[in-house]
Formats: C-alpha cells, structure tokens, sequence
C-alpha cells in the first residue's frame, strides 16, 4: 500500500451571516461545496497557502486572523493498476477576512463557483464533510484546536 501526505490549508470565511465556499469538482465529474483553500506547496508557510488558494478559487484577497484549528483524515482508496492508497490529510483551518477583490469563479482549476450561502442553508448543500468541520471550529472554538468528538 502506497503511503500519501496530504497538507492543506483553509478558510472559514463568515460576513453578514453567509459563508464563503467553493464549489469542487471531483475527478468523477461530482461537485460538492468546500472551503476555499488547498494544498501546500513544498516550502510554503500555510498562512500563504490559504491566502493564495482562496484568491485562486474565489477571486477575493483573504486575510487568515485566527488559526481555528486542525483536522486529520485518514481513507485508503484504489490507484492505478490495482494499487492501494493509504490517504492522510491534514487541514489548517483558519478564520479569514476578506479585505479585497471581486467574487469570481476559478478557471481551469479543481473547482467551477464560488458563492456565499446564508449559514442556515449550508447544512442543505451538497458539501464535503471539512464544512461542516470548519463551521464547528469557528462557532465552538475549542482551546484544543480540534472538534470534540473527532476522531482525526
């Protein structure tokens, strides 16, 4: 089995009661709303790894004021010829602001929209599960930097 390092950084951004999301699209053609953000790069501090990924998917200058917390995956799922993926993600989330920019969809990128979503309505999104992860750290802001309850 095949081991994979995954580091990525995201945004909670929360204006006016809606939320900031990106809408991904995965390899199977299937779109669910994220949060903007994504993988580092080698040697990139993930403070600038979240501010260049939300400009990317958002158009929007984001700036991160409070690390929220951190979120460890872990899923084995098939590769190329018959192989095994042993899959470990972990995710920076952060609080952002947007201080600049104009809202805009990416191009040529791993997701297709961006839009804000009033928060009550986000639990009926079609989303993947870090939403919910980053709307739980932003509301509950835990001293530990982990949802309680979550088992990484």
């Amino acid at each position: 089995m095949r081991e994979e390092l995954r580091v990525a950084a995201y945004a909670v951004c929360v204006r006016d009661g809606q939320m900031l999301l990106a809408r991904w699209v995965a390899r199977d053609g299937a779109r669910r709303w994220t949060l903007p953000g994504g993988g580092m790069e080698h040697g990139e501090d993930p403070y600038d790894t979240v501010v260049r990924e939300a400009e990317e998917e958002t158009g929007y200058t984001v700036e991160p004021v409070t690390l929220l917390g951190l979120d460890s995956i872990r899923r084995t799922y098939p590769r190329p010829l018959g192989a095994q993926a042993d899959f470990h993600g972990l995710r920076i989330v952060y609080e952002g602001r947007v201080t600049g920019g104009e809202l805009r969809n990416e191009t040529n990128g791993s997701t297709d929209l961006a839009a804000w979503h009033p928060l009550d309505m986000v639990p009926d999104l079609r989303r993947v599960e870090l939403v919910d992860v980053g709307l739980r750290l932003w509301r509950e802001r835990p001293g530990s930097g982990r949802v309680p309850g979550d088992k990484g």
